[in-house]
């Protein structure tokens, strides 16, 4: 299975950190965000990895090379404008294959052992979903017999498999995921999982200083 880290984004929640470092880069327990995700993909067998990047993202380049010292193969989808979560995962379709690949959110870290994910067959989607997070009661998503539903039971974890025919439709641009999962939740395509562990989203600064504490 390949996977791909979304790192394009600004961090504009973590300014003014992410004015001269992109959020991938932040360090946690020191080492930098997005090392700490390689190294958990690379733990699970998965070692080849797409990469987005934009904002300052030469830096991440610089700091991940190709993998090698990783024991990984890096690429890199290079967005000269962000074209958020859809869009971005749509223009490195071709560097992901024609099977399933794994999504993470740059700005997240997870106990969870991404190497027992499967996307069920038929299916166009399997999402992970955590516990509502403090600043973020609203909720994504509920959970009814392993099938995604609307409502506002869990927040989406920011960890999910996709199916390249979830983007059959789509066409090169700035679009978000979410209307694409709404569409396949509707004739049934979107699985998912409650994940009850350890899971940080580390998008404002409380939240990193949290996690650092």
């Amino acid at each position: 299975m390949q996977a791909m880290i979304l790192a394009a984004g600004r961090g504009a929640r973590l300014k003014p950190l992410t004015n001269t470092l992109p959020k991938a880069l932040i360090e946690v327990q020191g080492k930098p965000l997005i090392e700490h995700q390689i190294r958990s993909l690379v733990a699970s067998g998965i070692k080849d990895i797409v990469i987005n990047v934009c904002h300052l993202g030469h830096m991440i380049q610089n700091f991940l090379g190709d993998g090698t010292r990783f024991h990984c193969n890096i690429r890199y989808s290079v967005e000269d404008e962000l074209l958020d979560t859809g869009g971005g995962i749509f223009r490195a379709l071709p560097l992901l294959g024609k099977d399933a690949f794994l999504v993470l959110n740059g700005d997240i870290l997870t106990n969870f052992f991404l190497k027992e994910l499967s996307l069920p067959p038929g299916k166009l989607a399997h999402l992970v979903l955590v516990d509502k997070p403090t600043h973020y009661l609203k909720g994504d998503f509920s959970l009814q017999n392993n099938l995604i539903t609307q409502g506002e039971q869990y927040t989406f974890g920011g960890i999910a498999l996709y199916h390249p025919d979830l983007f059959a439709d789509c066409k090169s641009g700035i679009f978000s995921i979410v209307p694409l999962i709404h569409q396949g939740m509707a004739t049934g395509h979107v699985t998912g999982e409650y994940y009850p562990g350890k899971w940080w989203d580390i998008g404002t600064p409380d939240s990193l200083l949290a996690l650092q504490n």
